[in-house]
């Protein structure tokens, strides 16, 4: 066989997952001046959603042309659970246009775009070359994101213009923190894929390289959603493993910090800030948790239902008190000066308690852990070795059940706004595939052996 024809053979094996893999590469392109969505409130799409329904129609063609069946009753039941509280609050909205409009919105993220990437994912080959594809993407933004910080061209953060954005800009200061958070742990879920020492050795190094621009987001809320899904992965791939890596990663950040200075003096006062509750916390902390007790609020006016999809910036004035200030200013990146209204709580959770009561968080933050719970179970029978190296599928389970761990706790101090949450859908869907997908398949990419790899491509071909 000819390279030529082997590299054919790889295409037409990877064909299906193309598409996700399009739809990631395409946020490492600049963003426009003032593109995407911020929090629930009004905000044009971009050329990534434009694409997420493209990867959708694909799907349904996909489908169509292998007769393969859609989903199973499990991953059913989970992806269409957010449906009845979506709908449900679409009628509360102010109006038909706002309600059609946000439930597309939370019906694209959490369900249709999951579930495209859930069935076009066949096996662990597949799972692998979108995990990777994560963290090119979050090595392409990070490294724009560290020249802007040398260069003093990022997004303005005490005065200066030294924030890392990537190309997101300074009105999506998130947006690259939530990449970079994505790919590290990507990365380092890859770093344990059993019985693959090169890619072993790639992934760690990418881990690592990728704490620089994460520390240089000064996002607070990524910092501690990475934390605590890099500690799961750990836990996950072994508790001897785990000390040995945050021993060695304990002892890099006292020579990075302590030793050579890197950033040491904002980096402590941005983790100092994160405990500053009561006493004086900076303005940012005092809107967050003023609007955090207005959607509460909300909430307690219509506890079943809520106020209606995008109602949170209607309503918010009603329940805020005057702690909270008319705006946060941007900055730097490439942009002048501008105020930016605050149009969400900056919590998930209390966002869609709100918007959509009880019955709302019920089923979209039930669909959610349900996936967790499901992966963690997946992962106990399938990869769990007590003493051994875990089964050929547990990078595939670290990547997963870290990616929902990470999801699930940035929700705490953010909600879904801007070009970046499309990505946030792809991460629920590469997760539904190993918690609730049929599994067909992945034994064969397990290994990631081109044996299996031609077995499968000619299965295809028969079934084509």
């Amino acid at each position: 066989m000819t390279p030529r024809d082997a590299v054919a053979r790889e295409l037409r094996y990877a064909a299906p997952v193309l598409p996700v893999v399009l739809l990631i590469a395409l946020l490492a392109l600049p963003m426009p001046s003032g593109g995407g969505s911020t929090g629930t409130g009004a905000g044009t799409g971009t050329v990534a959603d434009a694409v997420s329904a493209l990867v959708v129609g694909y799907c349904v063609v996909h489908l169509a042309r292998t007769g393969r069946r859609p989903l199973s009753r499990t991953a059913a039941v989970l992806l269409g659970l957010p449906v009845v509280g979506v709908t449900v609050a679409a009628f509360g909205a102010s109006s038909a246009a706002t309600g059609v409009a946000g439930a597309a919105r939370y019906l694209q993220i959490f369900v249709l775009v999951p579930a495209a990437v859930l069935i076009l994912v066949r096996d662990a080959r597949h799972f692998r070359l979108l995990a990777w594809s994560f963290v090119a993407l979050a090595l392409w933004q990070g490294g724009i994101g560290v020249q802007q910080y040398l260069t003093g061209t990022g997004a303005s953060y005490m005065g200066e213009d030294i924030r890392a954005v990537g190309t997101f800009g300074a009105t999506d200061v998130m947006g690259m923190a939530t990449v970079v958070s994505y790919g590290l742990v990507c990365a380092l879920a890859l770093a344990f894929r059993p019985r693959a020492p090169r890619p072993r050795v790639a992934a760690g190094v990418c881990a690592a390289v990728l704490t620089v621009p994460l520390a240089l987001s000064f996002s607070r809320g990524a910092w501690i959603a990475t934390a605590a899904a890099c500690l799961g992965v750990l836990l996950l791939a072994g508790a001897r493993r785990a000390g040995t890596v945050l021993l060695a990663g304990g002892a890099a950040a006292v020579v990075l910090v302590a030793g050579l200075g890197v950033g040491s003096a904002m980096l402590q006062e941005r983790l100092s800030s994160i405990t500053q509750v009561t006493g004086a916390p900076d303005q940012s902390v005092t809107d967050r948790y003023t609007m955090w007790a207005a959607s509460a609020d909300m909430w307690r006016e219509r506890p079943v239902t809520g106020v209606g999809l995008k109602g949170f910036p209607e309503h918010r004035d009603k329940h805020a008190s005057l702690a909270l200030s008319s705006g946060s200013d941007t900055a730097g990146a490439g942009s002048g000066f501008a105020r930016q209204p605050l149009l969400s709580p900056h919590n998930m959770y209390l966002l869609v308690l709100g918007e959509q009561g009880l019955l709302g968080l019920a089923t979209l933050a039930g669909s959610w852990a349900a996936l967790l719970v499901c992966g963690l179970l997946r992962w106990k029978r399938r990869c769990a070795r007590p003493g051994g190296p875990g089964g050929p599928e547990l990078d595939c389970a670290l990547v997963a059940c870290g990616l929902l761990i990470w999801q699930l706790t940035d929700f705490v101090y953010a909600d879904i706004g801007g070009p970046s949450t499309v990505l946030t859908a792809v991460a629920f869907g590469v997760a539904a595939w190993w918690a609730v997908g049929s599994g067909r398949g992945a034994a064969a990419g397990a290994g990631g052996s081109r044996s299996g790899g031609s077995r499968a491509v000619a299965g295809e071909a028969g079934a084509r």
